[in-house]
């Protein structure tokens, strides 16, 4: 059996990131799931490009503030306590407008594969 207390408050944050992650999976050893915690103030972005993952399943639940999504057919307004997911192969990008609040964002992951790839919309 393992088990694990995680204090966020504890917990380095990853370095060269748009905005503040910390990561839950890394500090307990997490092989199959992906979890992080994200702070993103007003202007900053979670992920490091407009992506699509061939596999992965996420979830971003909202803790504080509202998540902007944007992805080919509309952007997203996600306020605190709802969450927004992601099924493999629909791009997206996550960030906080330069005008929004600082939001807290619990995103997981499934399963914790390196199957990114960056999205490049199409020109209108």
């Amino acid at each position: 059996m393992g088990y694990h207390h995680v204090q966020l408050s504890e917990l380095e944050p990853a370095p060269d990131r748009p905005s503040t992650k910390r990561s839950i999976s890394d500090a307990c050893g997490l092989e199959r799931l992906a979890a992080h915690v994200y702070d993103v103030a007003p202007g900053e972005e979670i992920p490091l490009a407009y992506h699509y993952h061939d596999e992965q399943e996420e979830v971003f639940y909202v803790t504080e503030g509202a998540l902007h999504v944007e992805t080919p057919d509309e952007e997203y307004v996600v306020p605190a306590g709802d969450a927004f997911v992601c099924e493999p192969e629909s791009p997206q990008f996550a960030a906080v407008p330069e005008d929004g609040d600082p939001t807290t964002v619990f995103v997981v992951g499934a399963p914790s594969v390196d199957d990114v790839h960056p999205y490049e919309p199409e020109e209108s």
